[in-house]
């Protein structure tokens, strides 16, 4: 996605970072791509459901768990989707920064989040991702023994942009995915 500018064929498709991300507003923007109530569509077909913060806990009510049998505190995720062909719940973390600060420690977090978040949906036979979408900030030399532990943990990190393929989500023909 370039900053500024419409859809074409040069277009990147994915969740790019621009200083406030939102999912259900990129996707509606995305040709084939439209949204009713969390649910997001592709062509006319159910593809998926979106949530934010305490969004992803009516969810749950709806597949009868309780999640205060299951965990003690409420995470609540920045951004979350639940891929219906992947039968996965991709939990998104936005985490922009400029400056050294808290956000450092946080992303050291992501394997006991990740694990909450399985046990709070294995009732159900669903798949969770766990997954930064991370400033370029992150890229600097002094976090290299953090993201590599993200890595080792079995979660995933983006810099400025996710591909909606990485979502398990259909990639219009008409643009290009980098």
């Amino acid at each position: 996605m370039v900053k500024g500018g419409v859809g074409g064929a040069n277009t990147k498709t994915g969740l790019a970072f621009e200083g406030k991300t939102d999912l259900v507003t990129y996707l509606s923007l995305q040709p084939g791509y439209s949204i009713e109530g969390d649910k997001v569509l592709y062509n006319s077909e159910y593809v998926a459901r979106t949530f934010k913060k305490h969004g992803l806990y009516k969810f749950l009510e709806e597949l009868g768990i309780g999640w205060k049998e299951i965990i003690s505190k409420k995470l609540l995720p920045d951004d979350c989707i639940f891929v219906v062909i992947k039968n996965t719940l991709y939990i998104i973390e936005c985490k922009f920064q400029q400056v050294a600060g808290s956000v450092d420690e946080k992303l050291q977090t992501c394997d006991f989040k990740r694990k909450q978040y399985q046990k709070l949906f294995f009732r159900a036979n669903i798949e969770v991702e766990y997954m930064y979408l991370l400033s370029d900030w992150f890229r600097h030399s002094s976090y290299k023994d953090v993201l590599d532990y993200i890595i080792s943990v079995g979660c995933h990190f983006y810099f400025e942009y996710i591909p909606l393929s990485q979502l398990g989500l259909p990639v219009p023909s008409c643009v290009k995915e980098d």
